[in-house]
């Protein structure tokens, strides 16, 4: 008999996962709480919350693995490539650039809009045979013994029994799955909201990504298609968010921006809906647990300030189907409790070095300490003229040194 894995949780994560997991050969049972779009008709993605506004700044490592899947061909279609990269403070005097030119790479990654991609890889899947997708699933009690995990849900009035050799939690940063195996977390609400949307502005990006540390909080930049088009990511303190939303407000969040750029894009001259998102740091005290395994924000939701949350669990991802398919390999069980912590084990080095690095932007950026700001303006100007931290940085970020 096939070993089958269930996946509880259809976002992103979830999807990319399955459809790893089906070019190994490994059946899936796809679980999602919410009922899916039908996409046949439409000629723009509209938003699902597992696909939202947000926007995901693909590594080159990611692209690899969507290459392999042969996917690239399609997502690049909506994708836009990452040339240059310009690090600043406001009000400062510290700046560092990085250009793909000089680290000889092709770029530094694409970004992506998240409904974009949702859309293919939901579209992929329901395609894929080895994939039983089951959306609109309510999952109520999970547990294990020696020789299963057992799922029971609901999908409307009808109740689902099911068992898999191995689940896979992907069911988010308030994972159903991690709390009902008992497994705690380590969380840190950093006091922000981040404005997310879409703006266009009067000077071409010409693939260049800006992150702009201001009072405010850490702005991201980033190029989307559309040779104008731009989309930004604005952590502001809780609190705060309604200053920026709502159709009212188009103008002054304009403006903020305006300000917190200069000159830099041009002119922000239009701006599409708003929309926020708390940021907190959630790190689940383990990520294995008999026949269990938490992935993507189940396993470890960070701050979105290097863009490095989705790329880290692609990684994830990705050594997890290598474990499965080399276990397959030896006949062995899929789901064989001491593969998946020898899995977390060997994770725990790139995990923990990029939730480290970003969490200590986020603080360190947020004090306003004059102190602290001469010397982090400082260390962007090393940055920029030391030989060799570049290419270690650039190399990393792009997920090829993980």
């Amino acid at each position: 008999m096939q070993q089958e894995v269930i996946i509880v949780g259809g976002g992103m994560v979830g999807l990319s996962l399955a459809l790893m997991l089906a070019k190994a050969k490994i059946a899936v049972k796809l679980l999602e709480a919410i009922q899916y779009p039908n996409y046949e008709d439409a000629d723009l993605a509209p938003y699902h919350s597992s696909f939202d506004a947000r926007n995901s700044a693909l590594s080159r490592r990611s692209v690899q693995i969507y290459q392999e899947l042969g996917l690239w061909d399609v997502l690049q279609q909506h994708a836009t490539p990452i040339l240059q990269v310009h690090i600043t403070e406001q009000d400062s005097f510290g700046k560092a650039r990085l250009l793909a030119e000089q680290e000889k790479v092709e770029n530094f990654g694409q970004v992506i809009e998240n409904a974009w991609l949702g859309r293919v890889l939901l579209t992929q899947v329901r395609q894929q045979p080895l994939i039983e997708l089951i959306d609109g699933v309510q999952v109520t009690a999970l547990t294990q013994d020696q020789d299963y995990a057992y799922i029971k849900a609901l999908r409307g009035q009808q109740p689902l029994s099911l068992q898999a050799k191995l689940l896979i939690a992907a069911d988010g940063r308030d994972s159903f799955c991690r709390q009902a195996l008992g497994i705690g977390v380590d969380e840190h609400d950093y006091d922000q909201v981040a404005i997310v949307t879409t703006v266009q502005t009067s000077k071409p990006h010409q693939q260049v990504g800006f992150e702009r540390f201001s009072p405010l909080g850490p702005l991201a930049l980033l190029p989307l298609p559309g040779e104008y088009r731009r989309s930004v990511v604005w952590p502001v303190k809780k609190g705060t968010e309604q200053e920026w939303l709502g159709d009212d407000n188009d103008q002054h969040f304009l403006a903020a921006l305006q300000q917190a750029y200069g000159d830099r894009a041009g002119k922000f001259q239009k701006t599409g809906k708003r929309f926020s998102y708390p940021l907190s740091q959630v790190l689940a005290e383990k990520q294995a647990s008999g026949r269990v395994v938490l992935m993507g924000n189940a396993a470890h939701t960070i701050h979105p300030v290097a863009g490095q949350g989705f790329n880290l669990c692609m990684r994830d991802a990705y050594v997890l189907v290598r474990s499965l398919t080399e276990q397959l390999a030896k006949s062995s069980d899929i789901g064989e409790p001491r593969m998946l912590l020898a899995y977390e084990a060997a994770r725990l080095t790139d995990q923990q070095r990029v939730i480290k690095f970003c969490d200590s932007v986020v603080r360190g950026f947020s004090n306003q300490n004059p102190i602290l700001k001469l010397i982090r303006n400082t260390g962007l100007l090393a940055f920029d003229v030391v030989p060799g931290i570049k290419p270690l940085i650039a190399n990393y970020a792009m997920g090829l040194k993980a």
